[in-house]
């Protein structure tokens, strides 16, 4: 990974420049984000080098306020003469920006004081040449699994780094410098029956966290191999177990339902539902935004908001919402700390991953979803799916051309057990989860 070009403290004069330049303008009030970011992207198909990209971009984001009207402009350019003419741009469209009763800064007395250090930044001088032999081994371990995986979509290694300071008029500053890395492999097998495809990945801050890339490419190999002579099953209703990377997704759907703009806006399946039974009394959900080397952890939120570890979810009851503040002030309600979304979601596991097949018995074990049937306003749910026919807790056939439907407020509340193999590559950690009942669409 590239080193950057501009120092924190350059990043610090910047935003200290826009903010006084806004002041100077007329302003009453005025955010600024200044940031950059670097990167490299290699990937190799079949042995062969497919891509090499590198990239560097930065960027200075300002929002300035007029009272209750408010704009934001932005510029790739950090000359002094850019500057005042982003902030003069903001503030010429604010003047035509309705006023928002709304709208404004964080409250003072929430800004962060306190900046631990998360173990977020790992500089790894990963040169092409070593990337490339990364990306090589990942895909030859992925063809090595069997003789029917004869193709392959690639393997990627990529590197990013960014660096940032947000700082406000109310006098408050912070800075962040992180660093993410993934390897990932996806690999073709083909028999009799057809093709099937599947991959594999790992991610983390850290290039020592990450899997190994032998061992990514044998799991991608393994699971395209797995997934050959898929049938598809009888239209029925039977027991269903997410597997933990598609088991994410449902989480997503009630992130989203709790959040601000959904709830402001009352496009939410879960509306008022602060204080109610949203899950099965064995979830619990907790938000840690001090989580070492995690993905979304940080001492502050988008506003300079301090951030608190906190169980949103207490056997099943939901204890709060992910606001901002403006969406707070829609609300009647206090900013949550998760202006620019929540940190670091840790769904708590109830039992072994190992013993979820059997509790599952006979039914349908989802390892691919597809399509997007999820509508947050009523809480239908229908999505496409791909998995394997389970019976007795034992796998018996992959399966496919399947539709799973039911409706989130019911699928959460039937949700019987988690496992503990929830992913540490993502900024939502749950295991898979198994859902009592759903109606699945087949033949």
């Amino acid at each position: 990974m590239s080193e950057f070009s501009f120092s924190e403290q350059n990043l610090r004069d910047l935003a200290t420049h826009v903010l006084q330049e806004a002041k100077k303008q007329g302003a009453t009030a005025c955010d600024v984000e200044v940031s950059e970011g670097a990167g490299q992207n290699v990937s190799v198909r079949l042995d062969e080098i497919e891509t090499i990209e590198f990239n560097r971009d930065k960027g200075v984001n300002v929002t300035v306020y007029l009272g209750k009207q408010k704009a934001h402009a932005s510029s790739s350019d950090f000359s002094a003469a850019a500057m005042t003419e982003t902030v003069s741009k903001a503030l010429s469209i604010a003047k035509y920006t309705a006023a928002d009763e709304f709208a404004g800064q964080a409250n003072p007395e929430r800004l962060c004081t306190q900046f631990p250090d998360l173990e977020l930044y790992h500089p790894w001088p990963l040169a092409v040449e070593g990337a490339i032999e990364l990306a090589r081994e990942c895909e030859a371990a992925a063809l090595a699994v069997d003789a029917r995986i004869n193709n392959s979509d690639g393997a990627t290694v990529a590197t990013s780094g960014s660096r940032w300071v947000y700082a406000n008029s109310l006098g408050f500053i912070g800075t962040g410098t992180s660093t993410r890395y993934s390897i990932s492999a996806a690999v073709i097998a083909e028999d009799d029956s057809g093709m099937q495809r599947d991959y594999w990945y790992s991610s983390a801050r850290a290039h020592t966290d990450l899997d190994h890339a032998k061992a990514i490419g044998q799991r991608a190999g393994e699971r395209a191999l797995r997934r050959l002579g898929a049938r598809r099953l009888k239209t029925g209703e039977y027991p269903v177990l997410f597997e933990a990377p598609v088991a994410s997704s449902l989480i997503g759907h009630w992130i989203s339902a709790v959040s601000g703009s959904s709830l402001y806006r009352k496009s939410s399946f879960l509306l008022d539902s602060l204080g109610q039974t949203v899950f099965a009394p064995c979830v619990t959900i907790h938000e840690n935004p001090f989580l070492k080397r995690g993905f979304a952890s940080s001492a502050f939120d988008a506003e300079g908001v301090a951030t608190v570890a906190r169980t949103v979810v207490d056997a099943g009851v939901q204890q709060g919402y992910f606001l901002g503040s403006y969406s707070a002030r829609k609300l009647g309600m206090d900013t949550t700390g998760n202006a620019g979304g929540p940190h670091n979601i840790l769904v708590a596991s109830t039992t072994e991953a190992a013993n979820m097949l059997a509790m599952l018995g006979t039914g349908l074990l989802v390892t691919e979803l597809l399509g997007h049937g999820t509508n947050m306003v009523t809480g239908d749910y229908s999505r496409g799916a791909a998995g394997f026919w389970v019976e007795n807790g034992v796998i018996q056939y992959p399966v496919e051309e399947i539709t799973i439907a039911g409706n989130l407020r019911d699928m959460y509340r039937q949700i019987v057990a988690i496992g503990d193999d929830g992913l540490s590559s993502s900024s939502r950690k749950v295991g898979s989860i198994l859902i009592e009942r759903m109606t699945v669409a087949g033949e």
